[in-house]
């Protein structure tokens, strides 16, 4: 079996090579990214590609599953080029799909695609997928998701699959993780349990999170299993604000929404930090996911709790842990983070 990832240098990416390298049903694979890395991983080729603008239909040729995982976060600050990659170009790897003939399409979604939900419940994947309006990055999943549903309507020979997982974290992440959402002023040092004094106690402030690895081994269940449709993702237990001071040692601390969001807006408009008050509408609105479809049809399980994937991802923050991947390199910020400083905290 060959299988082409699409943005395979990120997060998710390097998690998804390294669980098809495992897999025996899987001969080989082609990364595909804007900027090719150094790794050299087994069974994987790689070539470069934007997928906006460049050529995909010959990268696609021959294969038996295309896994498109390729997303921009930043800029957020310049939303016609995150559209572009996110939108115009997720409309670009379908229609490469069909022309190149591709047997499967397993597509990378996210919970941030789903309408408002709630919060002490949950829902399976036939939730409403309309987004939440003050997010971009939300608004963009679902237009995604809107173009994969007439790619599904035009092309019911080609097996389909979506993946909508909470937030995903690991340690090797961490550098770019940072990069994306904190900026270059989070002193990484001191990002540790104890160290924490307290987390802001909100009473939507509940979500849900994956680990990275496990996240790859659902999208290698996605591509060799004979499935279709949407598949929610997430590792147990949610984390709320008394799970989270219970993990990180820190005291939940009554904050009200109204401030919170003026502060994560005053932040940001002073660049300070390149994550829009957005983030934080997205986090308090979209609603908590049934994961049984996944465990059930893709047999598929957690190995690592959701308090564990967020340690991983804190202790990788702090030692400045990466891959030497272009988004998760540690260094990419330069000395003293002074190349982050100079994209303006999320501008370019």
């Amino acid at each position: 079996m060959r299988v082409v990832v699409v943005g395979a240098t990120g997060n998710v990416g390097t998690s998804v090579l390294r669980a098809l390298g495992d897999e025996p049903a899987v001969d080989s694979v082609l990364g595909i990214a804007r900027r090719r890395p150094k790794l050299v991983w087994d069974k994987v080729e790689w070539a470069s590609a934007d997928v906006a603008s460049d050529d995909l239909v010959s990268h696609f040729r021959g294969a038996d599953a295309v896994l498109h995982l390729a997303w921009l976060i930043q800029p957020g600050r310049d939303l016609a080029v995150t559209r572009r990659t996110n939108v115009f170009g997720s409309g670009r790897v379908f229609r490469a799909v069909a022309e190149a003939g591709v047997p499967a399409l397993v597509y990378a979604s996210s919970v941030g695609a789903y309408s408002p939900g709630p919060k002490d419940r949950t829902v399976d994947e036939s939730w409403p997928t309309d987004g939440i309006a003050s997010s971009f990055y939300s608004r963009h999943k679902a237009e995604a998701e809107r173009l994969l549903d007439g790619f599904e309507r035009e092309r019911a020979g080609t097996r389909v699959v979506r993946l909508r997982p909470g937030l995903v974290f690991k340690r090797e992440a961490a550098s770019g993780i940072r990069r994306l959402f904190a900026g270059p002023l989070l002193p990484s040092p001191l990002v540790r349990p104890g160290l924490i004094p307290a987390v802001p106690s909100l009473p939507r402030l509940r979500f849900q999170s994956v680990h990275s690895l496990d996240l790859g081994d659902a999208y290698r269940r996605a591509v060799v299993s004979d499935v279709r449709g949407a598949f929610n993702v997430a590792a147990e237990p949610v984390l709320d604000p008394p799970e989270l001071g219970r993990l990180l040692g820190a005291r939940p601390v009554p904050v009200s929404t109204r401030a919170l969001r003026a502060a994560v807006r005053a932040s940001f408009a002073l660049r300070l930090q390149p994550t829009s008050a957005g983030w934080l509408d997205m986090a308090l609105a979209v609603p908590l996911m049934d994961t049984t479809r996944a465990r059930s049809e893709l047999g598929w399980s957690p190995k690592r709790t959701a308090g564990e994937a967020l340690l991983d991802l804190l202790g990788g923050m702090r030692d400045s842990a990466g891959l030497d991947t272009p988004p998760l390199v540690p260094d990419a910020g330069g000395p003293f983070r002074l190349r982050e400083l100079a994209t303006g905290v999320g501008a370019r």
